[in-house]
């Protein structure tokens, strides 16, 4: 049984979270997308310059499972505005049985649903 995971992305508006939510659901790398619109970072910016900056991002939850994670991450890099995406993966301990297999279910391709 693959690993279900929760995937922290970061995003600069609503917008961009929801198309990236949607592609990732078209393409089957997630079951399920989280969107919190509002949220306050704190971060090291430029690169190695010792600066803090701040700024207001959205977070976007994708729930996937492990055999899923390189194809969402790619796909995240490729559609993201940011040259260095906040994409990470929190691996899941424990999670209610129905609801894992309605997520395992949701993320095969179903030839005669459209996406």
């Amino acid at each position: 049984m693959s690993k279900l995971l929760l995937v922290y992305i970061t995003c600069g508006s609503l917008g961009q979270a929801q198309k990236i939510g949607r592609d990732l659901l078209k393409k089957r790398l997630a079951a399920c997308i989280n969107i919190f619109p509002h949220m306050q970072s704190m971060f090291f910016w430029p690169p190695k310059s010792g600066k803090i900056d701040e700024s207001h991002e959205v977070v976007l939850i994708a729930k996937t499972i492990e055999s899923k994670y390189k194809a969402l991450e790619k796909e995240v890099h490729q559609i993201h505005s940011s040259d260095i995406p906040c994409v990470m993966a929190i691996p899941v301990k424990y999670v209610a049985k129905k609801y894992f297999n309605w997520l395992s279910e949701e993320l095969k391709i179903h030839p005669n649903l459209p996406l």
